[in-house]
């Protein structure tokens, strides 16, 4: 790898990443909130500084006008370190409003990774600090990259290499001849999603500053809110059915919502077999719980059928925000939603977790094996809307949920352990892992926090929201020795 390429990169990231954190200063001021100028107009000189001194340091890298020939170790290593520096960063101003450091990192990464879950156990904080939370999540949603990808001219043909190094998948999906304007396209469908959501909260009843923040987050699929309680808080059918909705779709595919609204026409929806999956798949969920809400939980119909959904789609599309404190639940109901922990959402979407994707390719490779003992002279291939797969990318799959069950299960004995206590280790790990944020509990529930844990359980979580929202694989290929090659230019 080659320094003055990571120097230039980076620290362009940075500076821009700095640029950023200025943004809550706006909402300071509009409520004249002037000591919240100080957090975040300190980050943003830390972060700023900091790419300019790492420019100066290494050498040539402030030569390079663009980086055209980029390779795949050095955009999967550009990736990994701009995540792990925006995250610091994005903790600074926490520092300011009395947050210990780690704590202060621990709601930041949750942020940028859209888990959601937090270590606040009092929300008396300015308005600037809930707005920091929830834009942090919303530039984490389709990631801060795809970002700069759209917007920098530096990134025009070097974004593709980072564009699929910050959100690899089973197969490289853009829909426009330059990566760029995937990224645009990309980022038009979101922030066109997240103002109409905007719209209709406020029409529902909910005050401007708190439909801002809560579709930032729903869209971004992170799940924090402003109020103490979540979505419960606003004691609204009208309120929680359009964050339902809205949560539906952060867990779709953008590409394919893209496609969608160019050609007008909906049914492409139903033409995916991955959005198919998707759907199937919520939907089964929900009426069980459904069911078991009606039954055994005392629920009314409607109500059963709405928060079943509401925390069926939350929890796969990995939002995490809750419309009721799913945590007293029926033992059926949340072991259903535990399961449901594990599904995820589609590629290329806002969402966490496996991706429906890979769940699809993995049924389908187990069929297309078991038909081979019966028929071993025929040929099976696998396909996915009428395309084949390679096997290559069924192998890397297989390896891919291989190694996520092996982190969870790694995360989850550890804090276990750490905190002799079952239930924390089980949903705290798979909740940072799979970015969901709220576990069950009340420790690390949907009306819980997770400042009470232990420090090492913390740092662990961080790490596994981090591995989680990068899917994996540009936290092992750092475990290769090859990996660890650098020169100058």
């Amino acid at each position: 790898m080659r320094l003055s390429y990571l120097a230039n990169a980076i620290s362009l990231i940075m500076m821009y990443i700095g640029m950023v954190i200025l943004s809550p200063i706006i909402i300071a001021l509009i409520y004249h909130d002037f000591y919240s100028v100080i957090p975040f107009l300190c980050a943003s000189i830390i972060s700023s500084a900091g790419g300019f001194i790492i420019r100066k340091l290494v050498p040539q890298s402030k030569e390079l006008e663009n980086l055209n020939d980029i390779k795949k170790a050095e955009a999967l290593f550009i990736v990994a370190v701009s995540w792990i520096i925006f995250g610091i960063m994005c903790a600074i101003p926490y520092l300011f409003y009395g947050l210990p450091p780690l704590d202060s990192l621990f709601e930041s990464v949750s942020g940028i990774t859209t888990t959601g879950a937090t270590i606040l156990t009092n929300f008396d904080y300015p308005k600037a600090f809930f707005f920091w939370r929830s834009l942090t999540q919303w530039l984490g949603g389709l990631g801060i990259i795809v970002l700069f990808i759209a917007i920098l001219p530096q990134f025009a043909v070097a974004g593709r290499q980072m564009f699929f190094a910050e959100a690899p998948g089973p197969t490289e999906d853009k829909f426009t001849p330059r990566i760029r304007n995937t990224a645009s396209a990309l980022w038009k469908v979101y922030a066109g999603l997240t103002l109409l959501q905007v719209i209709l909260l406020v029409l529902a009843g909910m005050p401007v500053f708190d439909a801002v923040c809560n579709s930032f987050s729903t869209l971004a699929a992170g799940g924090f809110s402003p109020n103490a309680q979540s979505i419960m808080g606003y004691h609204s059918n009208y309120i929680t059915w359009i964050i339902l909705i809205f949560m539906f779709f952060a867990g779709s595919s953008f590409n394919l919502q893209y496609k969608v609204i160019m050609k007008k026409n909906p049914l492409l929806f139903f033409k995916n077999e991955e959005f198919r999956a998707y759907l199937i798949m919520t939907l089964v969920f929900s009426s069980l719980i459904a069911i078991v809400l009606i039954t055994e939980n005392n629920y009314s119909i409607f109500g059963g059928i709405t928060h079943a959904l509401y925390q069926v789609i939350s929890i796969a599309t990995s939002t995490g925000s809750a419309s009721v404190d799913f945590a007293q639940w029926d033992f059926t109901a949340k072991v259903l939603l535990f399961l449901v922990m594990f599904m995820g959402s589609c590629s290329s979407s806002a969402g966490g977790g496996i991706k429906m994707t890979r769940w699809v390719l993995v049924a389908k490779s187990m069929k297309a094996e078991l038909m081979r003992i019966l028929h071993p002279n025929a040929v099976f291939n696998i396909k996915i809307d009428n395309n084949n797969v390679p096997p290559e990318v069924v192998r890397q799959i297989i390896v891919f949920v291989f190694f996520y069950f092996l982190i969870f299960a790694l995360i989850a004995v550890i804090i276990t352990l750490t905190e002799q206590n079952a239930t924390i280790g089980l949903t705290g790990s798979i909740t940072a892992l799979g970015n969901i944020g709220p576990g069950f509990g009340k420790i690390v529930g949907p009306m819980g926090s997770f400042s009470s844990i232990h420090s090492i359980s913390k740092a662990l979580m961080v790490t596994g929201m981090l591995v989680g929202r990068l899917e994996l694989m540009p936290f092992l290929v750092m475990f290769q020795r090859d990996f660890w090659s650098f020169k100058e230019n």
